[in-house]
């Protein structure tokens, strides 16, 4: 079977051409910016990439035409496929109707943490022997790819006629995967972004996970949902879709949750972080229930990575894997690219990368690292550049969440609001630039041994690490 991929090259469509290949579909696919690393890495496993939206692609006359999200009406190719009538589905439809149709789905949502915590889960089952597929978004250091359709059967005990797990539930066996001796579990990031310009449902509603997390909910995403509660209306379909002999694990903390699960919820629910269910103290002593289950030896920074992994630990005590093991797994963890990813030191100064771009992944970010670094300075340096944050609607939130900062550095290029009032409760102690030559300037001459430069953004953010290294040196 032929699929042709529209918005191949972004990091979830991307993951979807990967585990297609492994499956065994001819891959092709087309994007507007074809370029590496997502290019290169496409065209090593044999997937024909094509520039633009061109209407000649119709030539190639694949069975089925897979939709990304960055695709609208009026797209040249897209409009050509409506007006023949040919086959074409959103990428998560496409996914969830072939590849995890017969899959013991993993399922990792929330607004902040779902690639560390689906990263932390694929590990732990990994570790346990049990060989997941899984697509992330971002790229877990610990297997080098963010998408996997393993074709290595799980080993025992989940074997023919299932085992009972710790938890007292009987753990189904799963005949062949539904794809000839591939592992039945899945774990997959639980996107509540839209689904496509045909399908306004969130991405997570098609997985139809077995065992679902929901890390945290907040207001994001302003250019699709107009308030939390919708956002909140959406996690309530992702629970509808929960069986009855599946799990959720759910974070004990966040009041949004707790609604949306007053809406109701016909499935089990497992709490974490609060005076029920999972709990981790200061010493990274494991509970549940009070009953100590082993402590967290790592070097990840942060309580909401503390938080990833009680969830981490809790769904994978669902499929079967002890607490025990799973400690001793993430013990071995080595986080995620782009998650306080050091690119460098040069004359003293150290240089990190991380993907945090909403005001509390920004606060939770710069107070871990202030956590390890004690008194040494921190220099923030921030591109708003989600479209959450393009729009300004948590702006006046951003002082707040870089107060650990000793300097901040704002690049302002292509904001529809000024950043330089935002930021001005900071003080002297925020710098915003508009060009980016003229960002790096200032933080070179700001900069001294000793110095932690900590680059926050979403994107590429022009390329500014290696540039900083570049100057620096």
């Amino acid at each position: 079977m032929h699929i042709h991929i529209l918005g191949i090259c972004g990091t979830f469509m991307g993951g979807i051409a990967a585990i297609a290949k492994q499956a065994g579909y001819r891959v092709t696919g087309c994007d507007a910016n074809v370029y590496p690393p997502m290019s290169t890495q496409l065209e090593a496993q044999g997937i024909e990439l094509i520039e633009g939206f061109g209407v000649e692609q119709l030539n190639l006359k694949p069975d089925i035409f897979v939709i990304g999200n960055v695709v609208s009406r009026g797209n040249p190719l897209m409009e050509e496929i409506l007006n023949r009538n040919l086959p074409y589905a959103s990428g998560p439809q496409w996914l969830a109707d072939t590849l995890l149709r017969d899959k013991w789905v993993l399922g990792v949502a929330g607004t902040h943490g779902k690639t560390s915590t689906a990263s932390m889960l694929a590990w732990i089952l990994e570790y346990a022997g049990l060989n997941p597929g899984f697509l992330i978004g971002g790229v877990p250091q610990n297997f080098g790819v963010s998408a996997r359709l393993n074709q290595n059967p799980p080993c025992p005990p989940f074997s023919k006629g299932g085992n009972t797990n710790d938890t007292g539930t009987t753990v189904p066996h799963f005949e062949k995967g539904g794809l000839g001796g591939i592992s039945p579990f899945f774990v997959i990031e639980a996107d509540e972004y839209d689904t496509a310009f045909f399908d306004k449902r969130s991405k997570f509603v098609h997985y139809r996970p077995r065992t679902a997390i929901l890390n945290n909910l907040e207001f994001d995403h302003a250019d699709i949902f107009a308030d939390l509660a919708a956002i909140e209306t959406q996690f309530h379909h992702l629970v509808r879709t929960v069986p009855g002999n599946g799990l959720v694990v759910c974070n004990g903390r966040e009041e949004a949750l707790q609604r949306v699960l007053q809406r109701g919820c016909w499935t089990p629910v497992e709490k974490f972080g609060s005076d029920e269910g999972w709990q981790i103290d200061a010493d990274n002593r494991v509970t549940l229930n009070s009953a100590v289950q082993g402590t967290l030896h790592w070097d990840l920074l942060g309580e909401h990575n503390r938080m990833n992994a009680l969830a981490a630990l809790a769904a994978a005590r669902h499929v079967g894997v002890p607490v025990a093991q799973g400690l001793a797994a993430l013990s071995e963890f080595k986080n995620v690219k782009r998650r306080m990813e050091v690119r460098g030191t040069v004359n003293g100064i150290t240089v990190y990368d991380d993907f945090a771009h909403h005001p509390t992944a920004i606060d939770t970010t710069v107070a871990g690292l202030r956590c390890k670094l004690g008194k040494s300075r921190i220099l923030a340096v921030l591109e708003p550049r989600s479209n959450t944050m393009k729009l300004g609607v948590m702006k006046d939130a951003l002082p707040g969440s870089l107060k650990e900062a000793d300097l901040v550095f704002c690049y302002a290029g292509n904001l529809g609001w000024d950043a330089r009032v935002a930021l001005a409760p900071l003080g002297g102690k925020a710098v915003v630039k508009d060009d980016l030559d003229e960002l790096i300037e200032a933080i070179a001459a700001a900069a001294r041994s000793g110095d932690h430069l900590l680059v926050m953004s979403n994107g590429g953010f022009g390329g500014i690490h290696e540039k900083l290294l570049k100057r620096l040196a």
